[in-house]
């Protein structure tokens, strides 16, 4: 989809098509230390989520 949305761009305004093309490695470049951040954040709550559960599952509670 993304790329008929290129193609469609591209013909409609090839100048910013090709600027497009041209920054989208170095948008995603900037955008990659957020996404690591965002995964060691998500297993940083995973963690506490399964040691507060912990008591729970060792009782016999429903995971």
């Amino acid at each position: 989809m993304s790329f008929l949305l290129w193609i469609l761009l591209f013909i409609v305004c090839w100048p910013l098509a090709l600027l497009a093309l041209l920054l989208y490695p170095l948008v995603w470049l900037l955008c990659l230390p957020f996404r690591l951040l965002g995964i060691a954040v998500e297993g940083v709550f995973e963690l506490l989520r399964a040691i507060v559960m912990l008591p729970a599952r060792l009782f016999g509670g429903r995971p």
